[in-house]
């Protein structure tokens, strides 16, 4: 019988101010307060993703990376369960591909059918030179623009904050992230202007509130790079 238990995640703030001369307001070519906005958001919008990745929970949301981690065949609730790429800080010398396919097995079939592969740019340029047993390449290229590369059949997602592949290195995520990780956005960005506080100088108070962390233990799976 399904149960409802609640689950909270307390939405942070994150904030920023800064500054402009009302001669440049009134002077500029370009609209600077706007401008000013896109720039906070650009910075606000990094912040986040390394929070949704790494996030100790602390004033910040809590990254799924920051959960308690143990061998998938000993997974229990509150943990996010791992299988081993086969060698230490590397994949295994043979059948490396082996661990791939491990990973996209570990999630049940409701979670596989909208996963997708999470890694930064390092990680990924190793897995595009796997090979499978033919000699063809496992990684494949978008088939149209806009449209994400592919790995076993499923879509990669480039997360900067994702760890480099290092001993015991957690670099390779994989599972239904939409149902595994919630994030508590408060949508837009508020801004208060103020032209009073330091003139000659109007500020631009900027708030935004967000919270987030793992709902389903069930849905994520890493890759830790180690032989055991």
């Amino acid at each position: 019988t399904a149960d409802l238990s609640l689950v909270e995640f307390p939405a942070m703030e994150l904030y920023a101010m800064p500054a402009a001369t009302q001669s440049l307001l009134d002077d500029a070519l370009v609209d600077v307060e706007q401008w000013v906005a896109e720039e906070v958001q650009h910075a606000f919008a990094a912040q986040e993703g390394a929070a949704f990745v790494s996030g100790d929970g602390s004033n910040k949301p809590k990254g799924f990376l920051a959960y308690d981690k143990v061998a998938d065949a000993s997974w229990a609730w509150d943990k996010i369960g791992f299988v081993l790429s086969g060698a230490a800080g590397a994949f295994a010398a043979s059948d490396p591909v082996d661990a791939l396919i491990d990973l996209a097995y570990a999630p049940k079939q409701a979670y596989r059918q909208n996963g997708s592969w999470v890694m930064n740019r390092a990680t990924e340029a190793a897995v595009r030179k796997l090979k499978d047993d033919d000699g063809a390449y496992i990684w494949q290229p978008a088939a149209a623009a806009g449209q994400p590369a592919t790995l076993l059949g499923y879509p990669v997602v480039e997360a900067e904050d994702m760890p480099d592949i290092a001993a015991n290195a957690y670099a390779i995520a994989f599972g239904d992230f939409r149902r595994g990780y919630l994030i508590a956005d408060r949508q837009g960005v508020r801004v208060l202007r103020d032209p009073y506080s330091n003139k000659p100088y109007v500020m631009f108070y900027t708030t935004k509130r967000v919270g987030g962390g793992v709902q389903n233990f069930e849905a994520i799976k890493l890759l830790k790079f180690a032989a055991s």
